[in-house]
């Protein structure tokens, strides 16, 4: 810090961080009458995984609006998610996104996006919500440095020299991935777990696959050890993508780390038929379709083409192989290929749709009823800073909007309390 600087109105909450979280935390701390709310992002814009998450529609939120169930979808954070889900559950965002012009759909997996379809829809809302609100912002903005001021508040140091004095501090930074978002939390000496990706893609090498990305199948389960997801599964270019690979991988997060992502992967590519169903699914093809050759189609309903021929390839059948001549070596194999099927994982990839990390904030550092640090007054976080994440799927926004709302509430009753205000810092 420099020796020197000149002091900024005391009364000032700054927000480190332009995210989700950071921006409804300051819309709902401005909203409730605290005046002299910044936001300041180290990015060129604001909203920026608002803008890429869902392929470019966001995925604002999941439609699970019961808050036992919803904290089911959280590997890190679930039991400690209760009550703040009871306080600001999905139904409330929905509820304050339609209040602020913004219609959502429900789409077949539970996913809920702007009706709009564009990112740029949500955007428009909370820059739109927070400027009317009076919050403002900054970008590329880093930030330098951090520490207490005595007796009470903050001093906020900027890459650029900038020294901002701030009575309240909310950190919503997303993931401690780098240095400069853990520079806060170690300049207030802050306790957090270290941060490991937690939603990325498997990268395969393997021919079964080669050159058959874009092709999915719907209904899918995979294993790695004791770890088990279901969901789509994607074929990509480097190897297996999808709802039920991310959920495996924030599932697994630590675990697969210490491996350094090198492990065996087991796919049930049929949607959890059990032995019996499959055999006597096999049994019908030889009835009716005895003379048919196996690599046609597969019996399955809706499953790709070229993947079946790819899976009958490694079991030994041949464009020749009829269901009539099929023979038990090759139904055995490749009913294998199709209910355990197995694949050696060499490493990840990050989902460009959604960079969530496992780790940050420990929980128990924190009163989860304001998001206040327990161990430094008017310290506030909200959204992947802390130790909370979800799986795939609008689970992450809501956690950020939630615990944002939480920590606006209550940053603008202590704010109050630390101001005394009158008409300059309340509406009413």
């Amino acid at each position: 810090m420099h020796a020197s600087f000149s002091v900024v109105p005391v009364s000032r909450v700054i927000v480190i961080g332009g995210g989700a979280a950071g921006f409804f935390g300051a819309i709902t701390c401005a909203e409730h009458g605290i005046k002299d709310v910044l936001i300041l992002e180290k990015g060129p814009e604001v909203l920026d995984k608002v803008r890429i998450s869902g392929g470019g529609r966001c995925n604002v939120m999941h439609a699970c609006f019961d808050p036992s169930a919803l904290i089911e979808s959280y590997p890190r954070g679930r039991k400690s998610l209760l009550g703040p889900f009871h306080r600001w559950q999905a139904s409330d965002t929905l509820d304050w996104f339609q209040s602020h012009g913004v219609n959502l759909k429900t789409e077949e997996d539970g996913r809920m996006f702007p009706v709009t379809d564009d990112s740029r829809t949500i955007i428009d809302c909370l820059t739109t919500a927070a400027n009317s609100a009076g919050v403002r912002w900054q970008t590329r903005c880093k930030i330098r440095g951090v520490r207490p001021r005595t007796p009470e508040g903050f001093l906020v140091e900027t890459a650029t020299g900038q020294i901002i004095e701030a009575a309240i501090l909310l950190i919503a930074t997303g993931g401690i991935r780098s240095g400069a978002a853990r520079k806060p939390l170690t300049d207030l000496g802050h306790r957090f777990d270290p941060p490991v990706p937690s939603l990325f893609t498997f990268q395969i090498r393997d021919e079964r696959l080669a050159g058959l990305q874009g092709v999915s199948v719907q209904k899918s389960s995979v294993r790695a050890g004791d770890l088990r997801s279901d969901g789509p599964v994607l074929v990509t270019h480097r190897g297996l993508s999808g709802p039920g690979i991310l959920k495996l991988s924030a599932l697994g997060a630590r675990e697969l780390a210490k491996r350094e992502y090198k492990f065996e992967l087991r796919i049930d590519w049929t949607a959890g038929k059990s032995p019996e169903a499959f055999v006597t699914m096999i049994q019908e093809e030889r009835r009716i379709h005895g003379a048919r050759k196996v690599m046609t189609r597969s019996p399955l309903e809706q499953f790709p083409r070229r993947l079946w021929e790819r899976l009958c390839l490694a079991s030994g059948v041949t464009d020749a192989t009829s269901w009539s001549n099929l023979t038990r070596t090759q139904e055995r194999d490749l009913t294998a290929q199709l209910r355990d099927g197995r694949f050696q994982v060499e490493g990840k990839s990050l989902n460009k749709d959604e960079f969530v990390t496992c780790g940050g904030v420990r929980l128990q550092d924190v009163n989860l009823r304001t998001m206040e640090s327990r161990t430094v007054p008017n310290l506030y976080f909200a959204g992947e800073v802390l130790n909370i994440d979800g799986i795939t799927g609008g689970y992450n926004f809501q956690s950020a909007w939630t615990t944002g709302r939480i920590a606006g509430e209550a940053i603008a009753e202590a704010c109050g309390a630390l101001t005394k205000p009158g008409p300059e810092s309340f509406d009413g």
